[in-house]
């Protein structure tokens, strides 16, 4: 009887480790199946991602592109045209800018012409009260510095 027991136990051992290889082949046959199913949608993902972007792609083609970017070219062109008709001066505010500023270099010249030739005269900053009395006679010449003597013999040697 003893060993019948023993011979039961080794069966019951035997039927103990076959009943864990056998789960622990279902366990890898889920990890299987589950890496597939991921493996399966991530394919399905790829194809709806190529087959939209596909779509996309014939709904814009290059030559479409092309087309409307010349489109946005040519009316960037003429709003710029428009712009320059509404800016451009016309009747009297119609003068040649070269000519305008040859007349003011000459207006410019002879002003400071002008000046050169004129005495350096300085006005007194604020009016003097002068007493009742003796005045003198003749005004009384202002003084002149280095540079303002040196210009006024400069000046007459060059006759201006």
């Amino acid at each position: 009887a003893a060993i019948q027991c023993l011979k039961r136990k080794r069966l019951y051992e035997q039927q103990v480790e076959q009943l864990g290889n056998q789960q622990l082949r279902i366990h890898d046959q889920m990890i299987m199946l589950e890496g597939a199913k991921a493996t399966t949608e991530t394919v399905e993902a790829l194809r709806f991602g190529a087959s939209t972007m596909k779509a996309m792609q014939k709904a814009t083609n290059i030559n479409d592109v092309d087309k409307t970017m010349d489109e946005i070219n040519e009316q960037t062109e003429n709003m710029k045209q428009i712009q320059e008709a509404l800016s451009t001066p016309f009747g009297a505010a119609d003068f040649d800018e070269d000519e305008l500023e040859a007349e003011l270099e000459e207006l410019e010249g002879a002003e400071l012409e002008e000046e050169l030739l004129q005495p350096v005269t300085t006005a007194p900053a604020a009016s003097v009260h002068v007493p009742a009395g003796r005045q003198p006679t003749r005004p009384v010449p202002a003084k002149s510095t280095p540079e303002e003597d040196e210009l006024a013999a400069l000046q007459a040697e060059m006759a201006l």
